[in-house]
């Protein structure tokens, strides 16, 4: 009969060690931000912005499934109210350092379900850096509105059309689209309607 060797109390054995290493988090490459922003009930002369919200900063695969299983999912939204997801740091704003050369891939939906699916596949791209010129995307905004949904990626360098371009056919393969177009946030800021620079 065999005699089992004493177990020093410093040994882990195998399984408690395995439990051990499944509860670590899982850290991300960096740091990403949700905001909200409901314009449904706007305050007369408000400027635009100050319903804008900073929601909650994560930085682990499980904060971020939490966070999007409870409460960031556009059909929770209501017209007029966006959800974005930005690098920690950046803020969804024109005027942020990080955005004010850049600009917007922009897609269309007309129904709340495809919405939906377009958001999580960017959301799951965007933390899982899934993009070459990532480095290059500041986030996402999710739009929910009464006429048509819209999903729009912005970018730093609006000019840098290799990576734009590169940008753009990447994120219109995640999300399954037909077309995507690209805008520069100086043409929104001059004209509301700002013609797209780039078309994929």
């Amino acid at each position: 009969m065999a005699t089992e060797a004493p177990v020093e109390a410093t040994e882990i054995p195998p399984v408690a060690a395995a439990e051990t290493v499944e509860k670590q988090p899982h850290n991300l490459e960096r740091k990403w931000t949700f905001w909200f922003d409901n314009q449904s009930k706007p305050k007369q002369g408000a400027a635009w912005g100050s319903s804008l919200r900073k929601a909650y900063t994560f930085e682990t695969v499980e904060e971020f499934w939490s966070l999007y299983d409870q409460i960031f999912k556009p059909s929770k939204l209501t017209i007029n109210a966006d959800f974005h997801l930005f690098k920690a740091g950046i803020e969804p704003k024109w005027e942020d350092p990080e955005c004010a050369n850049g600009g917007k891939w922009t897609a269309t939906s007309s129904r709340k379900a495809n919405l939906e699916t377009m958001w999580l596949e960017t959301l799951m791209a965007l933390v899982g850096e899934q993009f070459d010129e990532s480095e290059d995307i500041c986030g996402v905004v999710a739009s929910v509105r009464r006429s048509q949904d819209k999903l729009s990626l912005w970018t730093k360098t609006a000019t840098n059309e290799a990576a734009q371009m590169g940008i753009g056919r990447k994120w219109k393969e995640i999300i399954d689209a037909e077309k995507i177009s690209y805008s520069f946030h100086d043409d929104s800021k001059r004209e509301r309607s700002a013609k797209s620079r780039y078309t994929v």
